[in-house]
């Protein structure tokens, strides 16, 4: 029990750190200072730095993943196994912004973590996001499912541009908010949701034929 609630600390005090400051400006004797532990504890359960952010940014995953892959789950059982392209992709990226925007969840410890995880590389969670793929290859088959005459190669930056937009959107919410004057209002999740989504599709089913910018890629090369 007692080592459960030394570990639990540890994790704890090192998510506010890494969210209130970033990753390149917490060291481990921050995090033992923050948790009130000897620096022997952190190596002991977690072995260095890079498998504290890890497993930091593990568990969070798990939990918007699972949401996903549920979200996903639902919608084809609804559509008897089939789902309209616009329902998969809200479940791609619905999680992550309700994960991350709106007026309660951008002031957590949480979401502020995940934003950091975003906007900086660090080497642990560009590991794991390169490795942990396979929730992403479910809905590439659902969306092939959604969208047969859709080639492989337009499935797959379908997904990756929906999934761009949805943390670029997330890294500069404050930016866009300064830039339209408050206009772009970013603390109506649903509403952001319901943009990406909608831009993302429009990509995913316009007409097959190539546009000026593929065309002029193709004369200059």
């Amino acid at each position: 029990m007692a080592s459960d609630h030394t570990r639990t600390s540890i994790l704890a005090a090192a998510e506010r750190l890494y969210a209130d400051r970033g990753f390149g400006d917490v060291t481990l004797r921050d995090i033992v200072a923050a948790a009130n532990v000897n620096l022997a504890a952190v190596n002991y359960h977690f072995g260095s730095k890079d498998e504290l952010i890890a497993e930091l940014f593990v568990t969070r995953s798990i939990a918007t993943n699972r949401e996903r892959l549920h979200e996903l789950k639902m919608a084809e059982e609804q559509g008897g196994g089939r789902a309209p392209i616009e329902v998969i992709l809200h479940a791609l990226v619905g999680p992550t912004l309700r994960g991350c925007l709106g007026p309660e969840n951008q002031r957590s410890t949480a979401a502020r973590f995940m934003i950091r995880a975003s906007i900086e590389s660090v080497p642990p969670i560009r590991r794991i996001k390169n490795r942990e793929i396979d929730h992403l290859r479910k809905f590439v088959g659902a969306m092939r499912r959604s969208l047969p005459d859709r080639s492989d190669v337009e499935i797959y930056w379908g997904l990756n541009f929906a999934l761009a937009m949805a943390h670029h959107t997330i890294r500069e919410s404050e930016r866009l908010t300064k830039l339209s004057e408050g206009k772009c209002d970013l603390d109506d999740v649903e509403d952001v949701v319901a943009r990406v989504v909608s831009v993302a599709t429009m990509a995913l089913t316009m007409g097959k034929t190539e546009t000026k910018a593929r065309a002029l890629a193709r004369d200059v090369r």
